[in-house]
């Protein structure tokens, strides 16, 4: 009898135990104030979870009118509709392949609350058909943020800065900032580079590329050839580039290639040609000087072809960049080869009267584009000589950039 006693008590305290774990798992389970709500999806101003979410493209053939008129508009017209919403949105500037969103009633009816319409990343529209039917437009907002980089070439410039993430754009900016001081056919695998720059973020979230160049340097044949722009007239903010000296990057175009200047014949679509007694065009402006002048490029670039043919004589013709370059005929002696960089100012031949010429000049020929131009006549592009009194606020504002710059230059 006492064994049996002994057994209801245990049991009884078994029953006790197992009734406590069990409330409490029961407690756990109901209440876990650990366990984190899941957030709400929220765009264009609006909680997602509230609506029956639709994303959708433009296809070709779409229109306003077609795309709401399969959703359910309740009593609505399409063309009441389009009369409301036409002084906040017209409903003709839909493109194809742009993407807009239906926010539709999560009941079974699923109809139309609002739409919005993404004519690019920086704005939207919203069409609004919840009691009376409005429209706007909402401006996203946009941050800059900078960084600096820096690599080593093993291939092309827009290949390494791919390779950390940067939108090509910007190595078509430095092409150009740096076009009249580096040939980018000739940097090498193992060139060092730096930049810093700046990018469009929408949102905090959405790339949209780069914004600004503010610094850059190119490890060139053993010299960090540093670029930052600056506007010499802040009122104006017109930017020019200048290496960490103060010294223009982009050259102006001498207004000859001789120190003294003697035009004897002009840029011309019909002259005489006092050798060939016809008329003919004169694709250049002559120069006269005496036989053994100093011939100066009137611009940095490549020397690209040197030689002699019965027309031109003794020539040298250096190209620039991609837009310009420049050719000078009649030498009596060239004294730079083919493939030879030159500097704005170089001497790159003497005054003759080689080929078709009737006395010593220097016939000077420009092209633009592939296309022979009258360089006295052309807008040629020019950088700004530094100002002397501007010099110490270059100094002052480049000061932090090139510090930044000179830390990632030995990486």
């Amino acid at each position: 009898m006492y064994n049996t006693y002994i057994l209801k008590q245990v049991s009884l305290l078994i029953l006790v135990l197992f009734s406590m774990f069990s409330c409490s798992k029961s407690e756990n389970l109901s209440v876990n104030p650990g366990q984190k709500k899941r957030p709400e999806a929220e765009q264009f101003g609006f909680k997602f979870n509230d609506f029956n979410v639709l994303h959708d493209t433009i296809q070709s053939g779409d229109t306003f009118g077609s795309i709401i008129e399969n959703q359910n508009l309740g009593d609505k017209q399409v063309y009441d509709i389009i009369e409301k919403v036409k002084d906040s949105f017209n409903v003709r500037s839909i493109r194809i392949g742009k993407p807009f969103t239906l926010l539709r009633s999560k009941d079974r009816h699923k109809k139309l609350q609002v739409l919005v319409y993404q004519p690019d990343r920086g704005s939207y529209y919203v069409v609004d058909f919840r009691d009376s039917i409005t429209a706007y437009k909402k401006i996203r907002p946009v941050r800059i943020k900078q960084r600096t980089i820096a690599g080593v070439l093993d291939g092309s410039l827009s290949d390494a800065l791919n390779k950390q993430g940067v939108d090509a754009a910007l190595a078509n900016k430095l092409t150009k900032v740096y076009a009249w001081s580096i040939d980018f056919f000739k940097l090498k695998k193992g060139d060092k580079f730096g930049v810093t720059f700046t990018e469009r973020y929408i949102d905090d979230t959405i790339y949209d590329g780069v914004d600004s160049l503010k610094a850059a340097f190119f490890d060139y044949k053993g010299k960090l050839i540093y670029a930052f722009p600056f506007a010499q007239n802040q009122n104006s903010g017109k930017l020019d580039y200048y290496d960490d000296q103060g010294k223009a990057l982009k050259n102006f175009f001498l207004k000859s290639p001789l120190k003294f200047v003697n035009i004897t014949s002009r840029f011309s679509k019909n002259r005489f040609h006092p050798v060939q007694q016809i008329w003919k065009a004169h694709k250049g402006t002559d120069y006269a000087a005496p036989s053994g002048t100093p011939i100066m490029t009137t611009a940095s670039g490549i020397v690209e072809q040197t030689g002699y043919t019965a027309g031109n004589g003794n020539f040298v013709k250096v190209k620039h960049d991609r837009t310009y370059s420049t050719q000078y005929l009649h030498m009596s002696k060239i004294l730079v080869r083919r493939g030879q960089r030159v500097t704005q100012g170089s001497i790159i031949g003497k005054v003759g009267s080689t080929g078709l010429a009737t006395g010593p000049h220097v016939c000077y020929r420009f092209w633009k584009n592939g296309v022979q131009v009258d360089a006295l006549r052309l807008k040629l592009p020019n950088s700004q000589p530094m100002d002397k009194k501007n010099l110490p606020r270059f100094m002052a504002q480049i000061q932090p950039l090139k510090r930044e710059l000179d830390s990632v230059a030995n990486l």
